[in-house]
């Protein structure tokens, strides 16, 4: 497909593989960090993804899993300039030629893009022939958060451009769901002792303009949100500990998964019973 661009190619390495035994959501992040960099450098906006509290939003559906040693590379490009800047990533096995992950962002600019920036952009735009996104209402919920991690930013959190980073931002909600699993009975015990995990197959991340530094305080609370045969629904919202301004909130969609199998497996009931009593009234 024209106007789509190379802008990262590796592997997974063991060591960034999960309990699930994949490669880890935040990491895909931590590649989509280089490749974004790389295509806004190819558009001349490169100092855009480098600002602090760049305002963003991130879909990502992961088709089919990239498990250790896997190579990959990953193709973008830019999709829309008309309202703010929208970028597509497509995350392609290197072995075969398949897109396993589809990353679409919409950047909110801090000043509209000069005339003539524009119009180059708009001479090479991609078309997107990925997974539509799916409208969602916001959820609002209450009374159904619970404490699901806290810490501090660290050096190593942050960029090269020294700003929080996705992979980083995306780590803490990662550990927030395990905390969320925890609570409904699904611990490491049982994730051991029955082979399952949790998958995500979608991701819907939000980042506001209130950007941590090192040193800040982070708290995470989620909520579960839906839960079906197999799927389960949460939300995670990220604030700072010290002023309560939020940071980041985090759709996540996944399934209990049959680690034998590499399939979804039904929610047993005794787990279905604890995550009813965590669903918003």
């Amino acid at each position: 497909m024209t106007n789509w661009t190379e802008t990262y190619r590796g592997a997974v390495p063991p060591w960034q593989c999960d309990v699930t035994e994949h490669f880890t959501i935040a990491y895909y992040f931590d590649r989509l960090e280089e490749a974004e960099a790389n295509l806004a450098d190819d558009l001349g906006l490169g100092e855009l993804p480098r600002s602090s509290g760049l305002i963003r939003r991130i879909d990502a559906r992961f088709a089919r899993e990239l498990r250790e040693g896997a190579s990959f590379h990953v193709e973008s490009a830019a999709l829309n300039a008309d309202s703010g800047l929208r970028l597509g990533h497509r995350y392609v096995d290197s072995a075969n030629g398949e897109v396993v992950t589809w990353f679409d962002e919409l950047w909110e600019l801090p000043t509209p893009l000069i005339p003539q920036r524009r119009a180059a952009i708009e001479t090479r735009l991609g078309a997107w022939n990925g997974p539509t996104t799916e409208k969602r209402a916001e959820v609002q919920v209450t009374d159904s958060f619970i404490p699901t991690a806290r810490g501090r930013v660290k050096p190593g959190d942050v960029n090269a451009a020294g700003n929080f980073s996705l992979g980083a931002i995306v780590h803490r909600f990662s550990n927030a769901s395990g905390q969320l699993g925890a609570a409904i009975g699904a611990d490491a015990a049982y994730l051991q002792q029955q082979r399952r995990g949790f998958s995500t197959f979608e991701l819907d991340l939000a980042l506001k303009a209130t950007a941590p530094t090192v040193g800040d305080h982070l708290v995470v609370e989620s909520a579960l949100i839906q839960i079906g045969k197999s799927s389960i629904r949460l939300l995670h919202r990220m604030t700072n500990g010290r002023s309560g301004a939020e940071i980041a909130t985090l759709g996540q969609y996944g399934v209990h998964f049959d680690m034998e199998a590499r399939r979804p497996a039904p929610l047993p009931e005794m787990l279905r019973q604890a995550a009813g009593a965590l669903l918003p009234s």
